[in-house]
């Protein structure tokens, strides 16, 4: 039977990790949250010989052992053997041979912690374009710890990087210390009187105790006791951090005057270097980046339209053969309505989250996602955000559900939180039924110069509302919510590279299973809420509505179709949804709205399209779509008041577009908000603002054309 062992992978950012993690562990990966952090805790598991299985656990890149932001403090924890959850037998280092000054500082400082190491060197390729030739074996002996040259993308070396493993997993208690910097000569008295409370640590963890002892699972006792000896020996931590940064630089440069080979870098212009000076050109970038996001934006709407429509056609097939086989009755009705349409309103979203994840990563694979953040940080930082908040926001267009779960790569706090705040205010495609309805119904056809639309300028234009009004929320938020954390925008823009087609795959299917699972549960019980409230309402109503339509159909049978469908409309006005909506007319009719309008209001919660159906049930249309499509803007445009006025006349339709722009109208995003923010909290001022801000916007806007 194989020894399980744990092994840490940590690197620099665009490094290669992500890419070597795939690499070993294939599907055998699990993706949670780090406890307390919603920072991606992703394990695999991997074969590293006949005696070994590894748990590969893949830490947020970090550039070195002195924390900023909640990921890089993630991995600190964990190297620090300070988290409960992961402790790690040995570490798996992985540096970019091609900058290889940068990443040795990171690897100086793991060697130092005295913990089992194996470094693995990336982009060997690009080094050696770039000039540059190491002396693997050289390092090695200078590092004091095995290296081996891979290349995840190709399998290359990937052999050899499992013996070094199982090598150096086969002698870990015969691992004897080493140290790349003798860090002793740092504060060496502080550093000893903490070896004293902690014998088993290294010179170098040491004095990160006396930095970060605050941070650590220590006692009380221990706690004031490191307190102590920092006052006791003047301990200062940013002279310790700068000094230690000076001598590791200096003897990283001794190490590699005698092992790396390097040509002046001005002698050779890279093809990165070229494409960049069009990509990030002041005018043709900018082109270039809405092309792009165009092309991305609209891929989401006609790829996904097919898997999409074939899943409803799926449902109402599936749905349509249970009403024909199981009997009448409450339960089948909660399992045809409740349960399969919960279920179909969760899948439903699944092809646009596979979709958009798999062209985010083939962006960030090939480089071009570091580039649209740099593009746009000027704009998004005038209103809280920064450069990386714009995809998430882009995607929003399409689904708010994966554009939440994509801001996960927003390291500041406050920053992803208004983020996440902002993105359900673009206009999603559920809107587009809605949009696309109300607009035929109010507004009128017209043609300017004789090729703009009218319609389509109006569609155009609560696009814009939305986007406009995220970075006003977003300018107004930012001085409400406070953070001690500051906000850097620190980017490295990685080389162009080839996209890796198995770590797009493993990435759409690991995000469909988070929302499938995670968010699916709040989805589905809010269906069931939905289905209820729609089913049942005040007994005597409802008796009496049935009563009714009994008699009415003995009297005229022959008209038995037309009758139910009235029958359908009337109980949805019993019910307890149909008690809502009147009790909420009053409300909303300042706003131009009835109580029909007001059940859809509700009902659509569960979805904005939800809208149509709903309008459809109320004015008792039929359930073919095709048949009844133009039916149902007729009856709507026919609809009037008790006073015989009409309903939706232009006010109230523009009132309505208005209102749907930018109502929290959609469960599945509420609740991945809870999931991303792990509280209650933000999904419910969410929820309020956007409603207290559509409300007053849907009442200025009726009251401006009425």
């Amino acid at each position: 039977m194989n020894k399980s062992i744990n092994i840490a992978l940590v690197g620099n950012p665009n490094s290669g990790k992500t890419s070597l993690f795939n690499a070993l562990t294939g599907l055998n990966q699990k993706v949670g949250n780090f406890p307390g952090v919603t920072v991606d805790k992703k394990t695999g598991y991997a074969n590293i010989s006949d005696q070994f299985q590894a748990n590969i656990i893949d830490l947020p890149g970090t550039y070195s052992l002195y924390p900023k932001r909640a990921d890089e403090w993630v991995s600190y924890k964990v190297l620090m053997q300070q988290d409960v959850t992961v402790r790690p037998d040995m570490i798996l280092l992985v540096a970019d041979a091609s900058n290889l000054k940068r990443n040795l500082l990171f690897c100086s400082q793991i060697i130092d912690l005295e913990i089992p190491v194996v470094i693995a060197f990336t982009m060997m390729d690009l080094a050696k374009q770039k000039g540059t030739q190491v002396d693997i074996p050289g390092l090695e002996r200078e590092l004091g710890v095995p290296i081996v040259a891979i290349n995840p993308r190709k399998n290359k070396g990937m052999a050899a990087l499992k013996k070094a493993l199982d090598f150096t997993a086969s002698n870990l208690q015969q691992t004897s210390p080493r140290n790349f910097l003798h860090s002793a000569g740092l504060a060496q008295h502080a550093v000893a009187d903490v070896q004293q409370l902690f014998p088993e640590i290294s010179d170098y963890t040491a004095i990160h105790y006396l930095i970060n002892h605050e941070h650590f699972l220590l006692s009380n006792e221990l706690q004031a006791e490191v307190e102590n000896i920092e006052l006791q020996h003047k301990f200062n931590p940013t002279k310790t951090q700068a000094e230690e940064i000076m001598q590791r630089y200096a003897k990283i440069k001794q190490v590699m005057l005698h092992t790396v080979v390097e040509t002046d870098p001005l002698q050779k212009s890279l093809f990165t270097e070229k494409l960049d000076n069009i990509l990030l050109h002041r005018t043709w970038g900018y082109v270039i980046l809405v092309l792009v996001l165009f092309i991305l934006f609209q891929s989401i709407f006609w790829v996904a339209q097919y898997p999409m429509d074939a899943i409803e056609w799926s449902f109402g097939k599936l749905a349509g053969w249970f009403s024909g086989i199981l009997p009448g009755g409450w339960f089948s009705d909660l399992f045809i309505n409740g349960i399969l349409a919960g279920l179909s309103g969760i899948m439903l979203f699944v092809p646009q989250i596979m979709i958009l994840f798999g062209l985010i990563t083939l962006l960030e694979d090939t480089g071009y996602m570091a580039r649209i953040s740099f593009l746009t940080d000027k704009l998004m930082r005038k209103v809280g955000l920064n450069g990386k908040s714009v995809m998430p926001m882009i995607s929003g267009f399409a689904c708010a559900v994966p554009a939440i779960m994509s801001a996960r790569n927003i390291e500041n706090k406050k920053e992803r939180l208004l983020t996440i705040m902002i993105t359900p205010l673009m206009s999603c495609s559920a809107r587009l039924p809605v949009y696309t309805i109300l607009i035929a119904l109010v507004v009128p056809s017209k043609l300017y110069f004789g090729f703009l639309s009218l319609q389509g300028l109006v569609m155009m234009a609560l696009y814009m509302l939305g986007t406009v009004l995220a970075l006003v929320v977003s300018w107004v938020m930012k001085w409400f919510i406070k953070s001690t954390e500051r906000s850097f925008f620190i980017l490295e823009l990685p080389v162009y590279r080839g996209p890796r087609w198995k770590n797009v795959v493993v990435t759409m299917v690991e995000k469909a299973k988070i929302f499938v699972f995670d968010a699916g549960k709040v989805i589905m019980i809010i269906s069931l809420l939905l289905w209820g409230l729609s089913t049942y309402g005040p007994k005597k109503n409802m008796e009496a509505v049935t009563a009714k339509y009994d008699a009415l159909v003995q009297a005229a049978p022959g008209n038995v179709n037309q009758l139910n469908k009235e029958r359908k409309t009337a109980l949805l006005q019993a019910s307890f949804a149909g008690v809502l909506g009147k009790a909420i007319e009053p409300g909303i009719r300042p706003l131009g709205y009835d109580w029909k309008i007001g059940i859809a209001l509700i009902t659509s919660f569960a979805a904005r399209e939800v809208f149509v159906g709903t309008m459809a049930t109320l004015y008792s249309v039929g359930d073919d779509a095709d048949e009844n499509s133009n039916t149902l803007r007729q009856k709507m445009n026919a609809a009037v008041r008790s006073d015989g006025t009409k309903v939706y006349t232009l006010a109230t339709g523009l009132s309505l577009l208005v209102f749907y722009v930018i109502a929290m109208q959609c469960m599945s995003t509420l609740a991945v908000v809870k999931r991303e923010t792990r509280s209650w909290k933000w999904p419910v001022i969410q929820f309020a603002y956007m409603t207290v801000l559509a409300y007053v916007l849907s009442f200025v806007v009726y009251n401006i054309f009425a």
